[in-house]
């Protein structure tokens, strides 16, 4: 499901400490490694229990009490991004940027991520792209969600439009369009890190007709979506370079 409707990214801001901070409130969150990142606990489709346990390389869910019907929207979007979001940027980012430069083209991301045993949630990338260089409200030209594994009865937005071997593994293609287009790829074989250039998937999406050369990449999150329980879920790393 979409990682951050309209209402999503309300983030909430307090005077919190840039690491080892402990989120519970629904839209809270925090900088790390000086501000470079953003730590986010986004409970945006529910009102049950979410606590996050932040570090200096990520952060883990500590405390989830969610029990979202899994035909519907997941209860939350806990996730550490780099860019822009709903008004609050990360230092340094140098986005937006335009996805026809450079710049864009040099963008790599990583991320190592822990699984708990039991609870029905994806664990994924973000990225949010819009026609103009927007720094708050929602992203309007396509968000790009990258599953790198799923728990349960769950899907992505849309309907699976294909197959497509990238970063090294093949991966389900899902299309769906809620005000944006949504274009999902959902790993065939479970894994927990991934490494690879954000044009990787940008290019498909654009020969698909799904994104524009023009538009601007605005961030790079990446988090879980759960809808039952959640609890241990962990992002143990996530680094952007370029």
């Amino acid at each position: 499901m979409v990682a951050s409707l309209a209402a999503a990214g309300l983030v909430v801001l307090g005077a919190q400490p840039a690491a080892a901070a402990v989120i519970c409130e629904k839209y809270g969150a925090t900088t790390i490694q000086n501000g470079r990142y953003v730590v986010q606990n986004n409970v945006w489709g529910a009102n049950t229990t979410q606590c996050i346990d932040t570090t200096n390389s990520g952060f883990r869910i500590t405390q989830a009490a969610h029990n979202n019907a899994t035909n519907g929207a997941p209860a939350a979007y806990p996730s550490v991004y780099f860019g822009c979001h709903y008004g609050r940027c990360s230092s340094g980012s140098g986005l937006p940027v335009r996805a026809n430069t450079g710049t864009f083209a040099n963008l790599r991301t990583s991320v190592s991520m822990s699984y708990p045993g039991s609870g029905t949630y994806n664990a994924s990338y973000d990225l949010w792209f819009d026609p103009t260089p927007r720094t708050d409200g929602q992203n309007t030209g396509a968000e790009i969600m990258i599953w790198l594994d799923r728990r349960g009865s769950i899907q992505p937005i849309g309907s699976r439009v294909g197959t497509v071997n990238l970063a090294g593994s093949s991966w389900e293609v899902w299309f769906g369009n809620i005000g944006w287009n949504v274009v999902s790829y959902v790993r065939t074989s479970t894994a927990s890190s991934l490494q690879f250039a954000v044009d990787t998937f940008y290019s498909d999406a654009v020969s698909r007709g799904h994104a524009q050369r023009d538009w601007y990449l605005t961030s790079i999150q990446a988090g879980f979506e759960p809808w039952v329980g959640g609890t241990g879920l962990a992002v143990n790393s996530f680094s952007v370079t370029g």
